[in-house]
């Protein structure tokens, strides 16, 4: 690898990468110089991604099985991310579900709690041992992966959005408490992806009417791309962001004007 790769010698904790967004970003911080730890609870998609990255070498990626929802877990992403490759400069909490869409008296308790188990509880946990590591290193990246849904919240779909919510004035209240340890946080708005929570979003099945429904809210007309994501993922977690902190960069094809 060249001398000058965006994230070189950067170690990054990226959740929910074996897929969507989150593998797109793991792939893209790798090339750019990055060690990553994929953390998902999907075993095999996890290991496909790690395996895939690291080709013949395997210096590049470690899959860590991880319920972002359980504190043993957290813990466990992170401390495996120090122990493998000696530091942690990055944390991205990609990792995320959605309801169905359906009226919001619809949504049972067991699937509400699940959804702030794996959207919020899950920032809050990493949060917790991952702010040590960073202050013990002087420094640090949190980057969440919130949507449009907390700026232009779609019906049907009312307790996501919350969680999307909940999730940018999370990330603006940690830019302002951690400022003082030179630990930047800031979020990411995507616009609904091809990705796996696509189905949930249409309602049923995904036909094309349904998507020309969806494109007719973005003024660009078509939905994100992993390397959509990931690009503006590498600029916030990279040293050319170090004066970023506390914003929610919307990547949404116009969705959200």
């Amino acid at each position: 690898m060249g001398l000058n790769l965006r994230l070189r010698n950067k170690v990054a904790v990226i959740t929910g990468a074996g897929t969507g967004f989150g593998e797109g970003i793991a792939r893209a911080f790798v090339r750019e110089g990055a060690k990553v730890v994929i953390a998902d609870i999907d075993v095999d998609r996890g290991l496909r991604v790690a395996e895939e990255i690291n080709g013949p070498n395997p210096n590049h990626a470690l899959f860590v099985e991880t319920d972002v929802g359980r504190d043993v877990d957290s813990r466990r992403m992170v401390e495996t991310a120090v122990e493998r490759f000696g530091h942690l400069d990055i944390l991205v909490n990609n990792a995320g579900i959605a309801h169905p869409a359906k009226s919001m008296l619809a949504v049972t308790e067991d699937e509400f709690d699940r959804l702030f188990a794996v959207n919020v509880k899950s920032i809050f946990l990493a949060a917790r041992h991952v702010v040590p590591v960073f202050q013990q290193r002087g420094a640090g990246a949190i980057l969440n992966i919130a949507s449009t849904a907390a700026e232009r919240p779609r019906a049907g779909l009312t307790w996501y959005n919350a969680s999307k919510g909940a999730v940018v004035t999370a990330t603006r209240s940690m830019a302002v408490e951690l400022a003082p340890l030179k630990i930047r946080v800031n979020a990411i708005n995507p616009v609904l992806g091809d990705t796996g929570i696509l189905r949930a979003f249409v309602g049923g099945e995904d036909t094309e009417e349904k998507r020309r429904e969806i494109l007719r809210t973005i003024p660009l007309n078509r939905l994100a791309k992993a390397s959509d994501v990931a690009n503006a993922a590498l600029y916030l977690a990279s040293d050319e962001a170090t004066f970023v902190t506390g914003i929610s960069l919307d990547v949404d094809g116009g969705r959200c004007i």
